[in-house]
């Protein structure tokens, strides 16, 4: 599949920065992180197949499939490298183009996994997706994607988040189920050679810390971080200081 909706921002001549949307997000979700860094970078977002304003996938897809998507919008928007920033099966994107490809300066990864837990789950969840609706999945992000204590001080933010869960299309959350569920690049996260930085919400039940630990110590040099009071949407939830981490990350590789 090609032509993911994406949307570019800030100074053509700049190094481009990428973010890798959640499932059952859309590009909205990093608004406070393109808010942050696109007086100097060439911020691209992009919505998941089937998420968003992307086209509706026909069937299953694989991490490198979503990988391949992301490595064709580079293509099509005439950028060749670029640093990345993922959330979730975002940053698992993320993972497959710092191994496979060459295209990465950096890879930031949040709330993401080398494999996902109880990898059959995603299946059942696909399933229960393409019967019900996105809709179903309501209910049990709120505690998942964000802790109840953000829910009470920004309704709105919430609301907002979980809009985005409504309005993706019931095709595209389970072709990227699918890819979740195949999910497993542990063996080989000692291949990766760019900057990376893992970062965890210490409240965050669906990658809890141990998950982003795994990466840091898997990928040599990698840096992990721990963001206090958040669940597994942490840079909607707490933009200050993911943002703060991401630009000391980005300095750093600047300066490798």
């Amino acid at each position: 599949m090609t032509g993911l909706h994406h949307r570019v921002d800030g100074p053509d001549d700049a190094p481009v920065l990428v973010f890798g949307p959640s499932l059952g997000t859309d590009l909205g979700l990093f608004d406070a992180q393109v808010a942050a860094f696109s007086d100097r970078f060439r911020t691209v977002r992009f919505d998941l197949r089937g998420h968003g304003g992307s086209p509706v996938p026909s069937g299953d897809a694989t991490m490198a499939d979503l990988a391949g998507d992301v490595v064709e919008l580079l293509d099509r928007i005439g950028v060749g490298r670029a640093h990345y920033v993922g959330v979730s099966i975002g940053g698992a994107i993320g993972q497959q183009l710092a191994v496979h490809t060459d295209r990465l300066l950096s890879l930031a990864v949040l709330a993401s996994a080398a494999r996902f837990a109880d990898p059959d789950s995603w299946a059942t969840r696909a399933a229960t997706v393409r019967e019900k609706g996105t809709d179903a999945m309501v209910a049990s992000r709120v505690g998942t994607w964000f802790t109840h204590a953000f829910q009470d001080r920004d309704p709105d933010g919430a609301r907002r988040l979980l809009d985005m869960l409504r309005a993706t299309s019931d095709e595209g959350y389970a072709a990227c189920c699918a890819a979740i569920g195949g999910f497993d690049i542990r063996g080989e996260l000692s291949g990766v050679t760019v900057p990376t930085l893992a970062v965890a919400g210490a409240e965050d039940p669906a990658t809890p810390p141990e998950f982003l630990r795994l990466i840091a110590d898997s990928v040599p040099g990698a840096r992990y971080a721990e963001v206090p009071a958040t669940a597994h949407l942490l840079n909607a939830e707490e933009p200050d200081q993911v943002n703060e981490l991401l630009a000391g990350h980005l300095a750093q590789a600047a300066g490798r």
